[in-house]
């Protein structure tokens, strides 16, 4: 390669490095009005950190110093935001433990599907995307272990410790998806938000996510009105804690993973899993584990958070 094309080519990468860069430092600022890109790019960040080594790789093989220093800049922008979820942060496995799955309206592996939730030992286990018939499958496979319950449409919660009261959240959608549910844990009481919102969708309009948002604004003023001082909200929420599209809801609450599990958590597609969109969200506690569990017949993997008063 000649002088020029050395020069091209070093071009190439340092404007590649800062182009990364500016994604990873600014995503914040990148605006939603076209195609609703900035949600898009947010969901899938931590992905972008696969371009650092390719950078540092080029900027190498080149030797050149500016070309180098440029390409650790998305380095160093990655590893800020992220390298805090990587360490194991589990301290023990609580007062109480919550298992939550979107199980598929499709899954009909109702008892394989239950073994892998009641091997984590649940306390409490939410599940969303039930159909009518599923529900009662449920029920019939959880009710003697699991006396109390509560359910709304296609989302469901059942617990070992009493349910004083629930209710649905209406998300305005015409039928339910979330709803709140007190539940008495040895004497302390604690809300439960189980919600599945609305899909966003990748097509010719982009990522469009906007009945999603809403019904994200909607249950984040059902949890800012919260008067228990401890909550979990647990569930399918159709985005990452980062996208700012769920900033209703996430403004207020902690994830369980970022807090007290290890690495990513990714939980979809089941089978390859790229971003984690089943959440266990809480404030008022400690959490003290968050873990994914193995794959069962549904496209999304369980989620388990412990926690302690």
């Amino acid at each position: 390669m000649g002088k020029t094309g050395a020069k091209v080519f070093s071009g190439m990468v340092i404007a590649a490095s800062l182009i990364l860069a500016a994604i990873l430092f600014l995503h914040r600022f990148i605006p939603n009005r076209w195609y609703n890109l900035g949600s898009f790019i947010e969901t899938f960040l931590p992905w972008f950190g696969l371009g650092v080594p390719v950078l540092i790789l080029l900027a190498a093989i080149r030797r050149r110093p500016l070309a180098i220093v440029c390409s650790l800049l998305p380095a160093l922008a990655w590893f800020e935001m992220y390298a805090g979820l990587i360490p194991d942060k589990h301290d023990g496995e609580g007062d109480f433990r919550v298992v939550a799955h979107n199980v598929n309206a499709e899954n009909t592996e109702t008892e394989a599907t239950a073994a892998t939730l009641l091997a984590a030992e649940p306390d409490v286990i939410v599940l969303v995307e039930l159909t009518e018939d599923q529900r009662l499958e449920w029920g019939e496979v959880l009710g003697d272990r699991y006396e109390y319950s509560a359910a709304y449409g296609t989302v469901a919660l059942w617990s070992v410790y009493p349910v004083t009261e629930s209710n649905e959240v209406d998300l305005q959608l015409g039928w339910a998806r979330a709803f709140r549910a007190a539940v008495d844990i040895d004497g302390e009481p604690v809300a439960f938000y189980v919600a599945h919102l609305l899909s966003v969708r990748v097509n010719t309009e982009g990522f469009t996510s906007e009945q999603r948002n809403e019904t994200a604004r909607l249950l984040g003023e059902a949890i800012a009105a919260e008067e228990l001082d401890r909550v979990v909200l647990a569930g399918d929420l159709n985005g990452t804690f980062q996208d700012r599209s769920l900033a209703p809801i996430t403004y207020q609450l902690e994830s369980a993973q970022a807090a007290a599990g290890k690495g990513f958590g990714f939980t979809w597609p089941a089978d390859t899993p790229l971003a984690r969109i089943d959440q266990v969200l809480y404030r008022g506690l400690d959490a003290t584990g968050s873990d994914v569990l193995d794959a069962t017949a549904s496209d999304h993997r369980p989620v388990q958070a412990d926690f302690a008063f």
